[in-house]
C-alpha cells in the first residue's frame, strides 16, 4: 500500500487559502472557552507530559483553562479520530507522536481517518529510543543482546503495534538478522514495567521512561537509537557507534488539529505553542527528560512528518511489519 502525506500538504494550503478569506467571528476573540487536550496515548508518557506543560503555559498566557484527557487505543488511532471529528475550531488539540500519521497508514488496514483530517501546529520535540534490557539477561553490549538473537531468540515489548518499539524492533530484526517475538502493551509505561518484571528481554522504548530504572540498576541500558548520546545517560553509546547505524530513529512529539480549523486559528496557537516551549522552565523540563526541542511548524512540520513517513513506508514494505 502506498501512502504518501503530499496531499496533507496540499490540503494544508488549500485549508489556509480557504480559511483567510472567511473567518468566522469567534474566531477573532479565540480562546473564549476551556480548550481540551487530547493525548492518544496513555497517562504518565512523554506525550501526556507535553499536554500538561504547555497547557499550563497557555492557561496563564491567555487565561482560559486548559482540560488534558487521555484517549488511548489502537496505536493512537482512537484519539487521532476524536479529534479529527471533533469541530474545527481550536478548543480540541491532539497531542501524540509522529507514529500515528507515519507508520499506522502502512498497517492498518481500515483507519477511521485519514492523515489529511488533520493538520499539524507544530513538531514541539524530538527523543530518541533506548535499547534495554532486564538484569537477569545478562546482556551488558548490543552484541550480547545480538548473539542471542541468532541464537534461541529473543521477546521485546513495545507500546503497541505501530509504536515506535514495535517499529525499531522490525528494524532491528532485519538489520541484524534476529528473531524476536514482538509483544505489544498498551503505552509506553506498561512496556518498561514488562522489562523491569522480566516479562520480556528486553525493549527498545523512549528513552524518558527507561532512564530512571537505568540509573537505579532495574534495567541495563545497551544503546541509544538517537544520532547523538543522551544527555541524561552519556556513557550509553549510540547504535551508530555499536555498528548498527541503520537502526537510527527518532520519535516526533506532535500537536495537531482537525484541517478545517481556520488559519488565524492555527497560527495563534503555534505562536501559544512556541512561547510555551521556550520558556526556560519548559525547556529545562525538556532536557530532563530527554526530550529534545524543535518547534516546527506549518510547512517545515509538514515536511518534517512527510520524511519519516516516506521512510517507514519502506521500512513496513521490506520486514513485512504488521498489527498483531
Amino acid at each position: 500500500m502506498k501512502i504518501s502525506l503530499t496531499p496533507w500538504r496540499a490540503a494544508l494550503c488549500l485549508g489556509m487559502a480557504v480559511s483567510t478569506l472567511s473567518v468566522p467571528a469567534w474566531a477573532q476573540s479565540y480562546p473564549s472557552k476551556p480548550i481540551k487536550f487530547v493525548t492518544n496515548f496513555p497517562a504518565g508518557g512523554p506525550s501526556d507530559f507535553l499536554a500538561r506543560t504547555v497547557g499550563e503555559a497557555i492557561t496563564t498566557q491567555y487565561k482560559q483553562p486548559v482540560v488534558a484527557e487521555n484517549k488511548p487505543g489502537a496505536g493512537g488511532n482512537i484519539g487521532a479520530d476524536f479529534v479529527a471529528k471533533s469541530p474545527a475550531d481550536g478548543y480540541t488539540v491532539l497531542f501524540g507522536i509522529d507514529t500515528t500519521f507515519t507508520v499506522n497508514p502502512y498497517i492498518y488496514k481500515n483507519m477511521a481517518f485519514k492523515p489529511t483530517d488533520l493538520r499539524p501546529i507544530a513538531v514541539m520535540a524530538s527523543s530518541g529510543l533506548l535499547v534495554g534490557a532486564h538484569p537477569g539477561t545478562g546482556f551488558k553490549t548490543l552484541k550480547d543482546l545480538i548473539a542471542q538473537g541468532k541464537g534461541k531468540g529473543l521477546n521485546f515489548s513495545s507500546a503497541g503495534s505501530g509504536s515506535p518499539g514495535h517499529l525499531a524492533a522490525e528494524i532491528f530484526m532485519d538489520t541484524a538478522g534476529i528473531k524476536i517475538q514482538h509483544v505489544p502493551y498498551k503505552g509506553n509505561t506498561p512496556a518498561v514495567t514488562a522489562v523491569l518484571a522480566g516479562e520480556v528481554d528486553a525493549g527498545v522504548l523512549a528513552t524518558p521512561g527507561m532512564l530512571p530504572h537505568v540509573k537505579t540498576g532495574k534495567i541495563t541500558a545497551l544503546a541509544v537509537t538517537s544520532r547523538q548520546r543522551s544527555r541524561s545517560a552519556p556513557d550509553v553509546p549510540t547504535v551508530a557507534e555499536a555498528g548498527l547505524k541503520d537502526l537510527e530513529l527518532e520519535v516526533l512529539y506532535v500537536a495537531m488539529v482537525p484541517a478545517a480549523t481556520p488559519e488565524p486559528v492555527v497560527q495563534l496557537l503555534q505562536k501559544a505553542f512556541v512561547d510555551a516551549l521556550k520558556r526556560p522552565d519548559t525547556q529545562s523540563q525538556l532536557s530532563n527528560m530527554d526530550l529534545f526541542y524543535e518547534g516546527l511548524v506549518g510547512p517545515d512540520a509538514s515536511k518534517r512528518l512527510n520524511d519519516q513517513s516516506q521512510r517507514y513506508g519502506r521500512v513496513v514494505k521490506s520486514t513485512g511489519m504488521k498489527v498483531e
